[in-house]
């Protein structure tokens, strides 16, 4: 049994007669008239098993009515016949159930729309600070400034002639790639003087490499104070990187220069070329612990655990830290356009406060730099961030001087 319904002022029944159901169809009929009541009259369907037939009129100013021809629907199919006033918003009634249409229907059913939250734009898009969180100078006679007092630096210390600094962190976090970019600044021109691997999976740095900074042209033969230490990568877990037991070994100075790290093969007194009793200017003098500043929210926690051991047993031994952020302008787009611009930057600030808590160290220790890796010419003003990172370490290698003086 199957019902006509119309909608306006009253309800009506129809009455349907029998038919062979059609294949699966949907009828709709409708007219719209204004000023008068008027009827719309559909064409007759046919519909299948699951159809669902529809007749209404919409009419403005008085109401009307419709009245649809019989139709003869499949044994689970309903009829369905509205008329709506001028005035009132009309509803779709669901398949199955008829509702009255009155006046005081004033809302549509019409699903809303589900709310979409507005897409986050990406951290590097972040407003620039007004001011410098950091005091910085930048221009050519900064950069002349800063090269001078690397090139004049002596340690404070008649046994030691060279401060040797040992760069330690992640693999991947551009340890390598600082020491060639600072012996760059000071060759006058881009060069790869520690080899870089492309890899962040594996240490491409398998030895420890002692680097020289050196001058170019006429002062090649006058080579600075200052002397790098590279050494294999710090992995997620003892198995995969640089272990606390090797990396205290070289602080102390047991380890011979172009050792090849193995954690099978620990640093020992078997140990080819090891130094039984290393003196002062075999020892490293300073710490810097380099992290990725586009990674520093995302290491694994081992690392702050393995990072937090070494920095307790470095400080055993009377070595001051200091920490390096690498790629900030992967972090700030702002700086990647204008590195000038990375003392304004709050993404980076923020970065830095995420390494100091991964290190255990205040953001006072910690330097953010911008390495040349695919750069072929110089830029003024990364030298001088490079150069100002290097004058922080050298603030630190005085301390270990006095702090173990003759």
């Amino acid at each position: 049994m199957a019902f006509s319904f119309s909608s306006g002022s009253g309800f009506s029944f129809g009455k349907p007669e029998p038919v062979i159901p059609a294949t699966t169809s949907f009828g709709f009929g409708g007219t719209a008239s204004s000023g008068t009541s008027s009827s719309s009259k559909p064409e007759p369907v046919n519909p299948g098993p699951t159809s669902f037939v529809y007749s209404g009129t919409a009419s403005s100013g008085t109401s009307s009515s419709s009245k649809p021809e019989p139709v003869n629907p499949g044994p689970t199919s309903f009829v369905y016949s509205e008329t709506a006033s001028s005035g009132t918003s009309s509803s779709t009634k669901p398949a199955g159930l008829f509702f009255p249409a009155t006046s005081s229907e004033t809302k549509s059913d019409r699903k809303p729309k589900k709310a979409t939250k507005p897409k986050s734009s990406p951290p590097y898009f972040s407003p620039l600070l007004e001011n410098q969180w950091r005091n910085m100078d930048w221009g050519e006679e900064a950069k002349e400034t800063l090269m001078e007092l690397v090139r004049s630096f002596k340690p404070a210390s008649e046994s030691v002639t060279e401060a040797r600094i040992l760069l330690i962190g992640p693999v991947g976090a551009g340890k390598s790639s600082f020491i060639s970019s600072v012996q760059s600044v000071f060759s006058g021109r881009v060069i790869n003087r520690a080899m870089v691997g492309s890899s962040s999976a594996t240490s491409f740095t398998k030895k420890l490499r002692s680097f020289n900074i050196r001058g170019a042209g006429e002062k090649a033969d006058e080579p600075t104070a200052l002397v790098l230490c590279d050494v294999m990568g710090v992995g997620d877990g003892e198995s995969t990187g640089l272990t606390l037991h090797d990396a205290l070994s070289v602080i102390k100075g047991h380890a011979p220069e172009g050792h090849q790290f193995s954690p099978e093969q620990p640093i020992g007194a078997d140990t080819l070329g090891y130094l039984r009793k290393p003196s002062s200017k075999d020892k490293v003098h300073c710490v810097v612990f380099v992290v990725d500043g586009s990674k520093v929210g995302s290491y694994a926690k081992s690392f702050g655990t393995t990072f937090q051991q070494l920095r307790e047993h470095i400080s055993n031994l009377g070595v001051h830290q200091v920490a390096l952020l690498t790629h900030v302008d992967q972090i700030c787009n702002a700086s990647k356009s204008d590195i000038t611009e990375v003392y304004k930057s709050h993404n980076i600030q923020q970065a830095m406060v995420k390494a100091g808590e991964l290190l255990g160290m205040a953001t006072s220790y910690i330097v953010p730099v911008k390495n040349y890796c695919s750069e072929l010419d110089l830029d003024e003003n990364i030298d001088i961030l490079l150069l100002k990172a290097v004058d922080h370490i050298l603030q630190y290698v005085n301390l270990y001087f006095q702090d173990n003086s003759d």
